[in-house]
Formats: structure tokens, sequence, C-alpha cells
């Protein structure tokens, strides 16, 4: 197949399926003559992986490392564990942090009086210097 029935098969753009390919998640495919990919079910399979791992939030060195055990029969389990674990912690740290973001603009914003005066407690705030986690 080729890579537009690559991008339909697998739900990855086919700008995508460059890019993986120049990034080395998928292997380069053999070309037509005529300099066009030649896709198989095997990449189609591994282009679903990536845009899955994608979709829980995984990097581009994770998705490398998930990859590789994929691939790997002889792989342990844990070391598959171990990375979701981290990838959890991670996605805990960043839901935190847009959690104390959202708390400081809500703040803001209840301290704006939302009407044609140009005060504006939320400008001032991001004028002046960045304070600690409210």
């Amino acid at each position: 197949m080729n890579i537009g029935q690559a991008a339909q098969a697998s739900g990855v753009s086919a700008k995508m399926i460059r890019h993986y390919e120049e990034m080395g998640l998928v292997p380069k495919p053999p070309r037509t003559r005529a300099g066009y990919r030649v896709c198989g079910e095997n990449d189609v399979h591994r282009l679903r992986f990536i845009r899955h791992a994608r979709s829980l939030g995984f990097a581009t060195p994770e998705i490398e490392q998930l990859l590789s055990l994929w691939g790997n029969r002889r792989r342990s389990s844990a070391k598959v564990k171990e990375l979701a674990l981290r990838h959890i912690a991670e996605l805990d740290a960043r839901i935190a942090e847009m959690q104390r973001m959202k708390r400081t603009l809500e703040d803001l914003a209840s301290h704006c009086h939302g009407d044609d005066r140009p005060e504006c407690p939320i400008l001032d705030e991001l004028a002046s210097e960045p304070t600690r986690a409210r």
C-alpha cells in the first residue's frame, strides 16, 4: 500500500508518517521505481502503536523504548511497567501544575471587575514578577 493508504489504515497522517520515518520511529520503507513508499501491514500496526502511545502522552524517547520492548519477545514486563509508572508520575506532576495555574487564574479573575474600567488585576499580575504557587 502507498503512504496515503497507510495513513488512512493507521489513523496517522502522511505528513506524520514521513516525520516518524525521519525520526527513526518507523523504518524507511522500500520504494517503487517511481520513488513511492510501499508500506505493509506491519508498518500500519507500528503506526497505530505510535499513535496510541502519543494519545497517552508518551514522548518520543519513551515511544522508542516502548517500541524496542514491544519488538523484544524476551522482554521483562517489569521494564514496561516501570516506564508506564514513570510516565504516570510525570502526568501527575503536570496535572498538579495545571491545577495550580487554574487556581491562580480563578483567583485573578475573581478580583477583576470585568467592566469598562482600565484597572485589571489579571494584567497587573502578568506584568509583575512571578510568585510562588498559590
